[in-house]
């Protein structure tokens, strides 16, 4: 692989029209046949692909990981043998297509890689369109910025856009020590709200009780955490004491169980909460935000709802990336949440930054969601 600051010098000096042959391990997901568990592989790419009029050329920085999601991949019929791995990206702008706008070479830059771009964030240098892409503040680290994105942008989607938190109002955040419970619980604080958070072990109930709000912040983050390890504590009477018997008013949850727990298998799915005491806690004119896609509400919940006038909503931060109709609404996200970790709000729940040639055992933990910190290589 051609050293970082070398590339850079002879990029430079070349003309737009002339190309250098260059060798770049990438890795890929490679999915088999029905069944069978995907496996990541590397391999090696040769010759970077022409800067069209709006694409930006990045010499990317560092590259947060994220579960893969294939069967979302299958149903948009975009399922190929090889899928690029590592979507968030943090890096400078090496060059710019002629009709690019918004960024110049030297320009420090962060963003998500669309779902059908070709492109692996995992590589040295990606290839990229500008509209994909906001500005890093200077002071943000780079690891920072890539493992903080995509967190952020599934919060902002969850607590503004599908159950619209405001001052005074109750947030639950189910497993609140995870990189994304920690981002939420951050953001809801910030807006005012009063935050209750779930534990699932006595590690996380103990990070999540040392969690403290940015400097000048009277109101403490989180006002209550539940420990649900041992499976003797009541997630709805919990709630419903926190809350003088009115309920909360925003539910973010981190799957439920939609059995009883004699059918369920692992010890996680056994720690969620039955979607009926989600359903029991919620308040008057409450959001539940899920992340089940497979919920299935039984006419006894339907009618629970209707009754209380509230609402069920399903948490998919890819909606942003598969229309454009919202694009300047999702580049303003990706702005304020690079200015809250400036700022010191948004404080992320990172693991030690890897090397690129651990990046496969790293996938392979994070597809397998055993990893409790945000995974990111560092280039």
């Amino acid at each position: 692989i051609i050293k970082t600051t070398h590339f850079i010098k002879r990029m430079r000096k070349l003309s737009p029209v002339q190309s250098i042959k260059v060798t770049m391990k990438v890795l890929y997901c490679q999915q088999n046949s029905a069944g069978e568990e995907i496996t990541f592989v590397f391999q090696e790419r040769e010759n970077l692909p022409v800067t069209r009029d709006n694409d930006v050329k990045i010499q990317v920085k560092a590259c947060a990981l994220s579960w893969t999601d294939i069967k979302l991949l299958s149903e948009m019929k975009m399922k190929k043998e090889f899928l690029p791995i590592g979507r968030e990206i943090a890096g400078v702008v090496l060059e710019v297509g002629s009709k690019v706008s918004f960024f110049q070479p030297d320009d420090e830059v962060v963003g998500i890689l669309p779902l059908d771009l070709e492109e692996s964030g995992l590589c040295e240098v990606a290839l990229v369109h500008e509209h994909y892409l906001v500005h890093k503040p200077e002071k943000v680290p780079w690891v920072e910025a890539a493992g903080t994105v995509r967190d952020g942008l599934r919060a902002y989607t969850a607590l503004h856009y599908l159950s619209h938190v405001s001052p005074g109002k109750t947030v639950l955040v189910m497993d609140g020590a995870s990189p994304f419970g920690t981002i939420a619980i951050q953001l809801a604080q910030h807006r005012g709200a009063k935050v209750i958070s779930t534990a699932y072990s006595l590690e996380d109930k103990q990070y999540l009780e040392r969690l403290r709000p940015p400097v000048g912040t009277r109101q403490p983050l989180i006002a209550r955490v539940i420990d649900v390890s041992n499976g003797k504590i009541d997630v709805a009477e919990s709630c419903l004491e926190e809350t003088g018997g009115l309920g909360v008013d925003i539910v973010l949850d981190a799957g439920v169980r939609l059995y009883s727990k004699d059918d369920e298998s692992t010890l996680k799915q056994q720690l969620l909460p039955h979607k009926h005491d989600i359903i029991t806690l919620l308040s008057v004119g409450g959001h539940w935000v899920t992340t089940e896609k497979n919920l299935q509400l039984d006419p006894p919940d339907s009618n629970c709802l209707f009754l209380k006038g509230a609402t069920v909503s399903f948490l998919n931060d890819e909606v942003w990336n598969l229309s454009n109709v919202q694009q300047g609404k999702y580049l303003c996200i990706l702005e304020d949440v690079m200015e809250k970790l400036s700022n010191s709000i948004f404080r992320p729940q990172l693991d030690e930054p890897v090397p690129l040639y651990e990046a496969k055992v790293s996938m392979e933990i994070v597809q397998k969601n055993q990893a409790r910190k945000r995974q990111v290589i560092q280039f």
